[in-house]
């Protein structure tokens, strides 16, 4: 059984911009119900109920959401993106429709494999995932458009990943406290 949109999970999550989605090799994720997912991921009550009982693409357009699974999916692992983002996606698929959420999900992916291709140091695909996520679109193309042109003004070299990472890193930062996010993992 397989969804139509595996880079969004039936819980809303972006799974099309998460790090796992970018691993190379047998423990890539293939997103949420997506190729091989049953043999990679614990069964999961959310693809349980809204995909294989009622047949939906996400939960959002279920007659019963907001239900109580999402009392405890809110309180999600380190990342900020489980406890925020679930509920914002789900809301604004209801409101705005999965085709207009899924293409502004489609130019964060893009964002994110310029950043992954041309800004990662190696060690940065957490950070440039967590960015796509968090900040408005709006921003991450500004931010790439800034490092570009401050690459540029610097003559930095094209492969010199580790210090075009960082004028892109820092950008982002910018942005983040402009739109009030955290780009790190929450300690606990």
């Amino acid at each position: 059984m397989m969804k139509k949109y595996p880079t969004l999970g039936c819980c809303g999550l972006d799974c099309g911009l998460c790090p796992s989605y970018y691993t190379v090799g047998s423990s890539r994720c293939p997103g949420c119900c997506g190729k091989n997912f049953f043999n990679k991921h614990p069964s999961c009550s959310f693809i349980t109920c809204c995909v294989k009982k009622r047949g939906l693409e996400v939960c959002a357009h279920c007659g019963e959401f907001p239900c109580k699974k999402f009392d405890n999916a809110t309180e999600g692992p380190d990342f900020k993106t489980t406890s925020q983002k679930i509920m914002e996606n789900q809301n604004y698929i209801q409101s705005s429709g999965i085709t207009r959420f899924l293409e502004q999900q489609v130019e964060r992916m893009k964002a994110l494999q310029v950043m992954l291709e041309f800004y990662n140091d190696g060690r940065s695909k957490t950070f440039y995932c967590l960015a796509a996520t968090l900040l408005s679109l709006k921003s991450l193309q500004a931010a790439l458009t800034k490092a570009g042109q401050e690459i540029t003004n610097q003559s930095i070299r094209e492969n010199d990943m580790k210090s075009k990472g960082k004028i892109l890193k820092g950008i982002l930062h910018k942005f983040s406290q402009e739109e009030n996010e955290v780009l790190k993992m929450r300690k606990k």
